[in-house]
């Protein structure tokens, strides 16, 4: 009996998937449940799995084809016999750490004896007998790029398939540096753009026409902040497992100011504003496939632990593309971190339908007047993109002096409690 094995919708609003890579090969064996192609919606990445056991006899579609949901895949036969050389899936599973480890002692091997720095990393040459075909497409045009043998990365996909994320962090643990091209070469390459990427381009263009966005700007002195972290970062860590980072005191500070301005927490729908009595925080977050944006739910009840775990959780999915549509979707507002990248300045764009985006950048140095004195104080520059027709500049510039207040007196942020108790939430 031949199955047909369909793409489901992974979310109400998504009509159409592009194929991102493909697991097994035609006529190979699979287990029920075995992943058989990674799928890109506009929002998130998803694996389809084989319903039943049996031979792959057709894999329909190409990567980085764009199709509709419902589309037929692939075909199983299911009334094939499993061949000799496919091991039961316990078996498997007995072995694979077997199999995992080689790589990593291949890259430990080289690492002790050939104590390659990064100006040297690009000279390593291939070997000609390694397995390609365990290498994604991306994953292996990274390798090449770098000039790095597939035989010296982990790979964690199926089967110990090598993915683009294993690829990047061996480029990362190898110091690679890219082969160059010949002095005076002038090469192109085209790309297609991933759906997350289109539809973060129609969504950006849209807030820029659709929205009356302004950008007002103030400045924090971060050093209250940093002294509380240098005194308690470490016992913090050492409490509750989690580094101690500045997100969440800004995102504390953000949902005591939104509960005071309620209209930089709303939203507009048609004719009507939709205010918020509750602050799920968005954090914007660079992830491999482009920027994704997942939310803190209920962050205005949250401590600065939960906050800094759950940071965690979400960076950590984003990171490895796991990010479900429900942790993506209904934000009431949005902080991005240019500065970990060296902004100094930006004027960031609403992520609708919110109204306000908080931006915050790199701390530097400046001197600044206290008391009458010139002082070097570590500074940051905020800025809050806001859309005019819901806030005002009244709301708007107060919201930043709000969080301007409890940043440079954190205090305020805990009502009044010790330094301890405050910060670790004892």
């Amino acid at each position: 009996m031949a199955i047909e094995i369909k793409v489901p919708a992974p979310g109400e609003s998504v009509s159409e998937v592009t194929i991102a890579n493909w697991l097994v090969k035609e006529g190979e064996w699979v287990d029920m449940d075995a992943p058989l192609a990674e799928f890109e919606s506009d929002k998130a990445t998803f694996e389809v799995n084989a319903e039943k056991a049996g031979v792959i006899e057709k894999l329909i579609g190409n990567i980085g084809d764009t199709i509709a949901i419902n589309t037929v895949i692939a075909v199983i036969n299911t009334d094939a016999e499993r061949p000799a050389s496919a091991a039961p899936k316990t078996e498997a599973k007995t072995a694979q750490p077997v199999a995992e480890a080689a790589p990593t002692k291949a890259v430990e091997s080289k690492a002790e004896t050939t104590k390659e720095t990064p100006a040297t990393a690009g000279t390593q040459t291939h070997t000609t007998d390694v397995d390609w075909s365990l290498v994604s497409p991306v994953a292996a045009q990274l390798l090449q790029q770098y000039n790095i043998s597939p035989s010296q990365v982990r790979g964690t996909g199926a089967g110990g398939r090598v993915t683009k994320v294993d690829a990047l962090e061996a480029i990362v643990a190898l110091g690679g540096v890219a082969v160059q091209s010949a002095v005076g070469a002038r090469a192109e390459r085209r790309e297609k753009m991933s759906n997350l990427r289109k539809t973060l381009s129609r969504r950006l263009v849209a807030v820029k026409n659709e929205t009356a966005m302004l950008t007002t700007f103030n400045e924090v002195n971060m050093k209250p902040i940093m002294d509380l972290r240098a005194q308690y970062k470490k016992k913090f860590e050492e409490t509750h497992g989690v580094g101690l980072g500045f997100m969440s005191f800004f995102t504390r500070a953000c949902c005591i100011a939104l509960t005071e301005w309620k209209a930089v927490n709303a939203s507009i729908d048609g004719d009507e504003i939709i205010y918020h009595d509750y602050c799920d925080v968005s954090i914007a977050v660079s992830a491999p496939k482009g920027l994704v944006v997942p939310v803190i739910r209920n962050a205005e009840k949250l401590s600065l632990d939960e906050i800094e775990k759950e940071v965690k959780r979400l960076a950590t999915r984003a990171r490895d593309n796991k990010l479900g549509l429900d942790e993506m979707t209904g934000g009431t507002f949005t902080i991005t971190n240019g500065g970990v990248f060296g902004s100094m300045m930006s004027t960031p764009i609403i992520n609708a339908p919110q109204s306000g985006i908080l931006g915050m950048h790199n701390i530097v140095e400046r001197p600044v007047v206290e008391n009458g004195q010139i002082v070097i104080r570590p500074m940051m520059y905020l800025a809050l993109s806001y859309d005019h027709r819901i806030i005002d500049g009244r709301e708007s510039v107060s919201f930043l002096v709000r969080v301007k207040q409890l940043l440079e007196n954190p205090e305020m942020m805990f009502d009044g409690k010790k330094p301890e108790e405050r910060v670790l939430g004892l």
